[in-house]
């Protein structure tokens, strides 16, 4: 009589959980790319709302921007040069009216699973976040567009004349504005990644290179020159900033630690 052969028993998983077939797989990658279009949607209508607003007050701000430049106009070279910079500083202005908007869709999305206390801890910092953004356009105006400007004009006055086209004019001051704002908001959204517990501040302590290598390809992007003038004028108050988040994160990391303590503590 034969032996009946039993089926050979199929390799089991030391942990069944760490398997994901391939349905599973793309299902994730999808639904991560469907979240990823939701925030950017939400996003782009912030940010389309606030351009229609900005519309309005484009022309009054060209006019404040202008001042450094002098009383002279903007030479425009090309026929849709003026058209391309009255439309610069209306993205420009309507990005500043969407920042807290598309700051709230950004934390959200590279944080998801955010308990209700989590997410209000981050619906809160909103106001915070947008004022330290006007705070840096402000500094930015007053402190380091000055000496940028007067460093450019006085050059070598010997040999050039400066005479700047309105596209590259408003092309360096709006992007200076601007990316300084967000500069200028990072040692709050720092501090609220501490409070959730994502951070802490050692690990930004033992990154300090990066961050100085970092601030210095910032004030690269921000200041496209290779003036070591106005690339100092960016990297020290970005580097100041990195010193604010070491400190706000310190802090923020105190309040998750008692946050904590609290929730275990036996009723």
């Amino acid at each position: 009589m034969e032996t009946l052969k039993s089926p050979p028993a199929s390799p089991v998983p030391a942990d069944p959980e760490e398997v994901i077939d391939d349905g599973q797989l793309r299902m994730s990658i999808l639904e991560h790319l469907g979240e990823l279009r939701n925030r950017a949607f939400k996003a782009a209508l912030a940010l389309g709302v606030g351009f229609l607003i900005a519309l309005a007050f484009t022309g009054p701000i060209l006019e404040f921007l202008k001042q450094p430049y002098g009383d002279t106009r903007f030479i425009a070279l090309g026929p849709t040069d003026s058209v391309v910079a009255y439309f610069r500083v209306a993205l420009m202005t309507g990005g500043i009216l969407a920042i807290p908007v598309i700051t709230y869709q950004v934390l959200m999305f590279i944080l998801p699973g955010l308990t209700t206390r989590e997410k209000r801890y981050i619906l809160s910092s909103l106001p915070a976040v947008f004022l330290l953004f006007m705070l840096g356009v402000v500094f930015t105006w007053a402190v380091l567009i000055p000496p940028a400007i007067g460093f450019f004009v006085n050059f070598l006055p010997g040999v050039f004349e400066p005479q700047w086209t309105a596209d590259r004019y408003l092309g360096f001051v709006t992007a200076l504005i601007f990316w300084m704002g967000v500069a200028f908001e990072t040692p709050l959204v720092f501090f609220v990644l501490s409070v959730l517990g994502i951070i802490t501040s050692k690990a930004l302590i033992k990154n300090w290179r990066i961050a100085i290598v970092g601030s210095a390809v910032a004030a690269a992007i921000i200041t496209p020159t290779v003036d070591p003038v106005n690339m100092g004028l960016v990297i020290v108050p970005l580097l100041a900033l990195y010193v604010l988040s070491i400190v706000l994160v310190s802090i923020g990391s105190r309040f998750a630690k008692r946050s904590v303590e609290t929730t275990e503590m036996p009723a």
